[in-house]
């Protein structure tokens, strides 16, 4: 029997936002499904083979070890590591056959390396810096970079690519003179005469509102589980949540008037409750924030969480709704309530939530 906490991924509404960003993009473009972070807690593997069979070309990760671990579950699309190595981890991008990001003559060298031990070409991203001052190359150090590069026998320069921090803002003013300052290198690159195949900076918010960001490729991450990067961009079209988390009511009890509830008292019945405890905590994902502002759908109606949540534990009051037993099925977030309203009650994003949710919580697939 399954945990009766568990997640549920639609893989439907998965394949139909990967179908939506491909009609965005026409079908000239490839399109990288970016699944790092487990799919942002959806799962890789599955959403990765749901993701390519819909309209995505290439596959986005954070770390080697995610790329493998998308082999070792037979995915066989062109996977780029998009952070940084050390270059003493370059064997692992040879042994997986991926492609990685690249912003370092060391690293150049130790992958130039790693490729010739193996008999392997290297394909290669060159990372540009230009505005979200995380990692990348300054632009203007980027065409002797690039020349570089272009000589070494074992490495493929196949892509150079940005990032957008601000594309979701309400000021889209940055973002603009971003891509004009990526068009500029990109042709300064072209006209020196190396030929780069994959130009891409649009990331979710730049496929929503920036047409002039696609270049060659274009990297999907949030709205392919069906969220919206912020309330700052296009709702031109509709995207369709993927994650639900549900569990069930383990233990019910009635409380009389002045009986305090969970960790440090921090609420007390002021009149007799009826409470439900759920086998959900923080260590599952459910955050210690919610605490006694927090709700969840119980035979569709709204049901308040009470009291600081557990670790493994937390509580809700069910005092008005009637026929409730032990057993009955929570929604914790879903269509009610949505991430997006975990995400304002936490004064976080819904990137965080979703990638929150725990191990120990089972994924359950669904088509």
């Amino acid at each position: 029997m399954e945990r009766a906490t568990r997640t549920i991924i639609n893989l439907n509404a998965i394949a139909a936002n990967v179908a939506t960003a491909r009609s965005i993009i026409g079908h000239r473009r490839d399109l990288m499904a970016v699944v790092k972070a487990d799919a942002y807690g959806h799962g890789a593997v599955n959403v990765s083979q749901t993701a390519l069979q819909s309209g995505a070309t290439c596959l986005g990760v954070a770390l080697p070890e995610e790329g493998e671990f998308l082999r070792s579950g037979g995915i066989e699309a062109p996977v780029l590591v998009l952070g940084v190595i050390h270059p003493k981890e370059a064997p692992k991008v040879v042994q997986s056959r991926l492609e990685q990001t690249l912003c370092t003559l060391e690293l150049a060298e130790a992958l130039n390396q790693a490729g010739e031990a193996s008999s392997d070409k290297i394909s290669v991203h060159i990372k540009v810096d230009t505005g979200m001052g995380r990692i990348g190359l300054a632009p203007r150090d980027t065409p002797a970079f690039v020349q570089k590069i272009s000589h070494h026998k074992n490495l493929h320069l196949k892509g150079i690519f940005s990032h957008l921090p601000c594309a979701d803002h309400t000021d889209k003013t940055f973002t603009r003179k971003q891509i004009e300052r990526f068009s500029e290198l990109v042709r300064e690159i072209a006209a020196s005469g190396v030929k780069i195949p994959q130009k891409h900076l649009a990331n979710s918010a730049g496929i929503l509102d920036f047409p002039d960001s696609y270049f060659d490729l274009v990297r999907p991450g949030i709205m392919m589980y069906g969220l919206y990067p912020s309330p700052h961009v296009s709702r031109s079209v509709a995207l369709k949540p993927a994650m639900t988390l549900k569990t069930q009511i383990a233990y019910l009890k009635r409380v009389p008037a002045g009986t305090p509830i969970s960790y440090g008292h921090t609420f007390c019945c002021e009149k007799p409750m009826h409470i439900a405890t759920l086998p959900i905590g923080y260590a599952d994902g459910y955050s210690r924030g919610l605490s006694n502002r927090g709700y969840a759908m119980i035979r569709n109606r709204p049901a308040p969480l009470i009291g600081r949540v557990c670790m493994d534990m937390c509580m809700f009051d069910v005092t008005d709704i009637k026929n409730v037993q032990p057993g009955d099925e929570v929604v914790l977030f879903g269509e009610k309530p949505t991430v997006d309203e975990l995400a304002d009650q936490l004064d976080t994003i819904n990137y965080e939530i979703v990638c929150s949710i725990g191990k120990r919580v089972p994924r359950i697939f669904v088509t």
